[in-house]
């Protein structure tokens, strides 16, 4: 299947034949996911408030559902006996630490300002986001992009961390001081409980995490190593992008009639979202690769940068500002530009890994027996 002399085989996305036809058309199976998600929530009445009802608090169950679907055969594939080799990367999670956590939290203040000076409420809700790092869907872009796995489970851990104690001194900066600094009488109070954060990330990361683990260490005991990461462990990629697709209908399928009411209040949203994926992309890849990283760790690290923890986001957008704001508008919109943006950079990722590192698709994940 497209084995290279190290018995390495092609990631999603790669055009090498021998990929299923989940994994060769998965950029079509994103985009019919979305519409079809758009129809099912401006077709069938009563479709989103039914869905928004399986809630418990500010969690969507349908939607955690979906993530820790797709989240947990990512994490079941990592090599958590191996991590103990990144104890010398402190470079590497230093420069992601402060891409996460300074550059990319000005970056999305600096575009909320410049696209919605006009449009308080949005403004917000899309600073909102920017402060949510990513620990869920990163996984995803990274597999597909041929990063390292390994590197990738460690900075998110690390990402989940700093969200618990970092996100509410984040929120009060950007949205109530820095705000109030830029216009006078601008900033809005955002009061976000440590215990609500974690929270959130015990649910979108300890648990696919937890499952995981369990699942690795107790199969390779059972069986074998070789057996868990050469026949096992392939064998959970599908669900993995089913789980993603589930994901995208859901959320898009809960606002699928305000995309079609307010299309213009959407295209002003995703103006500074589109250009804060793409910008903090290539910013951290550009660094990354001016410190001399390898491609796996660069792909992890730029991908890790422009991503967001939208579960995050919302549930803080609705907890503080109610559903029906303009505020969780903005942060409920934040996904739904971020998925097609962020597989399309997967494929700019590869362009890159090709051109400047020389790499290929066949130097990415264990080959399959």
């Amino acid at each position: 299947m497209g084995e290279s002399e190290t018995g390495t085989k092609s990631v999603v996305g790669s055009p090498i034949t021998g990929l299923s036809t989940l994994d060769k058309f998965l950029p079509l199976w994103i985009i019919l996911a979305m519409a079809l998600g758009v129809l099912l929530g401006y077709l069938v009445p009563g479709l989103a408030a039914a869905l928004d009802y399986w809630s418990i608090g500010t969690v969507s169950i349908p939607i955690a559902i979906g993530l820790l679907w797709m989240m947990y055969p990512v994490l079941a594939k990592v090599k958590y006996e191996e991590l103990g080799k990144l104890k010398g990367e402190k470079k590497m999670f230093g420069v992601s630490l402060t891409l996460n956590w300074l550059v990319g939290p000005f970056l999305m203040f600096a575009l909320a300002w410049i696209f919605l000076a006009d449009l308080p409420d949005y403004r917000t809700g899309i600073i909102l986001v920017g402060l949510a790092r990513c620990i869920a869907m990163v996984l995803i872009w990274n597999m597909m992009a041929g990063g390292c796995s390994e590197s990738c489970a460690v900075l998110v851990a690390l990402n989940s961390v700093f969200q618990i104690f970092m996100y509410s001194p984040e929120a009060w900066f950007f949205v109530t001081y820095l705000s109030s600094i830029v216009s006078p009488g601008a900033g809005s109070v955002v009061e976000v409980s440590i215990l609500e954060i974690a929270w959130s990330v015990i649910i979108f990361l300890g648990i696919p995490l937890a499952a995981g683990i369990v699942t690795r260490f107790s199969l390779m005991k059972r069986r074998s190593k070789e057996w868990y990461d050469k026949e096992f462990a392939p064998k959970l990629g599908p669900y993995a992008l089913i789980g993603l697709l589930f994901t995208i209908v859901v959320m898009f399928s809960l606002k699928g009639d305000t995309i079609v009411a307010l299309p213009l209040d959407v295209l002003r949203i995703a103006l500074p979202l589109l250009s804060y994926f793409v910008i903090m992309f290539l910013v951290s890849f550009g660094v990354s690769y001016a410190m001399k990283f390898t491609y796996d760790k660069n792909a992890t690290i730029s991908f890790t940068a422009a991503s967001n923890n939208f579960e995050l986001a919302i549930a803080v957008a609705i907890g503080v500002f109610g559903i029906g704001s303009g505020q969780a508008l903005a942060a409920v919109v934040g996904p739904l530009i971020e998925v097609p943006v962020l597989v399309g950079l997967v494929y700019v990722s590869m362009w890159l890994g090709r051109r400047f590192y020389g790499w290929t698709q066949e130097d990415s994940i264990p080959a399959e027996t």
